[in-house]
């Protein structure tokens, strides 16, 4: 079975507490484990940013600020992995690891964030390089990649394909400090440009767009490889 990794926007899953999508997401991933090998690295979303708000306002400094960060990716973690049930692993991978090592029962692996100053897209990336996933997929708040923000500027264009070399031109620049929100972060890009891993950018806020992405190959977003395409296990 192909082997996927998923990095799960926080600002997806649970944009709060209230307004989750864990019910909607188990439905989908349950289906999906039944075609592939599935690896989640969940991000911590708006419910980290108020953390290390508070946490700043406080006189925290950031890499304090950033284990709070650490923190809520993981308890958004836990909440996924308990809807799920018995299709995951019970516990979260807190390493790389215990991530190689929970995926040998077959089960759907989820994991949070590990290291201040590395983003959860930075996690999912590294995890792909270590489990020698078939393709990274970023399920976040936008369709794809841009030339700008598209929440901000209507002119922005969304690129359909980009190399690993025109995605680093992009993000370079981009926000270092705790709960920054990019598409992608510098780590993430560094990492897919030398492991060679498939990459592909779609609007996670609805959760079919996954299973259809993968199941059936089709969706809309940005994909980042060497070649024009991206092998799909559909």
């Amino acid at each position: 079975m192909k082997k996927i990794v998923i990095s799960l926007g926080g600002s997806v899953l649970v944009p709060s507490l209230e307004s989750n999508n864990i019910s909607r997401y188990v439905s989908v991933l349950g289906r999906l484990a039944e075609k592939c090998r599935i690896f989640i690295v969940v991000g911590g979303g708006g419910e980290a940013r108020r953390y290390i708000q508070v946490a700043r306002d406080l006189g925290v400094g950031e890499a304090a600020a950033d284990e709070l960060g650490i923190l809520v990716t993981r308890l958004n973690a836990r909440l996924l992995v308990a809807g799920l049930g018995d299709a995951a692993y019970p516990r979260v991978a807190e390493d790389y690891t215990e991530a190689k090592e929970f995926a040998g029962t077959g089960k759907i692996v989820v994991m949070g964030g590990i290291t201040p100053a590395q983003t959860t897209d930075a996690v999912s990336a590294v995890l792909a390089e270590s489990v020698d996933a078939d393709l990274l997929i970023n399920a976040t708040s936008v369709d794809g990649i841009y030339s700008a923000d598209p929440k901000k500027d209507a002119a922005a264009v969304r690129y359909e394909h980009l190399t690993p070399e025109e995605l680093l031109d992009i993000i370079k620049g981009c926000r270092m400090d705790a709960g920054a929100n990019t598409v992608l972060d510098i780590v993430a890009g560094k990492v897919v440009e030398r492991s060679k891993i498939p990459l592909l950018v779609l609007d996670g806020r609805e959760p079919e767009n996954l299973y259809r992405a993968i199941a059936e190959g089709a969706y809309i977003g940005t994909t980042v490889s060497e070649e024009d395409t991206i092998p799909l296990p559909a």
